[in-house]
């Protein structure tokens, strides 16, 4: 996620009482009468620690599931991290196999699997069938939602000189009527020809939001196109455009 983001994730949860410990290993976890001893130490002073718990959640990522498919009777490989390699057309090695979603490399979401079916689907059927891997969102389902598309800050200037506009919901007209003003909506474009790169969101609406952001940047879209788009008062849809008009140096509300 964009590094703003982070930070802000870090501060709302922080304000809601949750405690992290950043730069910690665990090193064990022990089971006793009171539920959980866990062991953990800095990585960068090496100080030990303990912490009495309930539960504990282990989160450590995933993997792909591809065992009892049979794959050695096609002589169907998967790389040395069980992802099934394929080509543009989701094709993989062996004859008339294709494989989408989860078992092969990418963001491992749903919605992605779901376009990747529909379009392997019409490729299958002589079609043809696309999905724009860079334009594909992700959302965080706390509160406050967090939810991104396209390249972050640090990925943008890894590649471009860019842009930004930032608005915070405590602006918006709707987010104060409900009284959820965390957050903000933040727009990277390409300095050069104003493309949108990247749109990162923190707020109540933030995963809904983050739809007209893909839709705008699988057209191609530039700051401009989304600040001149008419967007209907009161909405929280309207941060997207005030960030993109702030990028203008023409936001309304703030």
């Amino acid at each position: 996620m964009d590094k703003d983001l982070c930070e802000a994730a870090l501060n709302a949860f922080s304000l809601q009482g949750i405690e992290f410990e950043l730069g910690h290993e665990v090193t064990g976890v022990e089971k006793n009468k009171n539920g959980h001893l866990v062991k953990y130490k800095s990585r960068e002073s090496g100080e030990k620690k303990t912490l009495s718990v309930s539960h504990v959640l282990v989160a450590t990522g995933r993997r792909p599931n591809t065992d009892g498919l049979g794959l050695d009777n096609i002589e169907l490989k998967p790389d040395d991290r069980d992802f099934l390699i394929v080509d543009e057309n989701f094709r993989t090695t062996a004859a008339n196999v294709w494989a989408i979603g989860d078992v092969t490399p990418g963001m491992m979401l749903a919605h992605r699997a779901e376009d990747e079916g529909i379009a392997v689907s019409e490729i299958i059927a002589g079609k043809v069938g696309l999905v724009n891997n860079q334009v594909i969102p992700s959302i965080v389902y706390t509160h406050p939602e967090i939810a991104s598309v396209g390249l972050t800050e640090t990925e943008a200037l890894e590649r471009f000189h860019i842009k930004k506009g930032n608005f915070p919901f405590v602006a918006n007209s709707r987010a104060k009527a409900n009284r959820d003003t965390q957050g903000f909506v933040k727009v990277i474009a390409n300095a050069e020809d104003d493309t949108v790169l990247g749109v990162h969101i923190i707020g109540a609406e933030a995963g809904n939001m983050i739809a007209q952001a893909a839709q705008a940047m699988e057209f191609g879209a530039t700051s401009e196109d989304i600040a001149y788009t008419c967007h209907a008062h009161p909405t929280h849809a309207e941060a997207l455009k005030e960030a993109a008009m702030s990028i203008l140096g023409k936001p309304i509300h703030m």
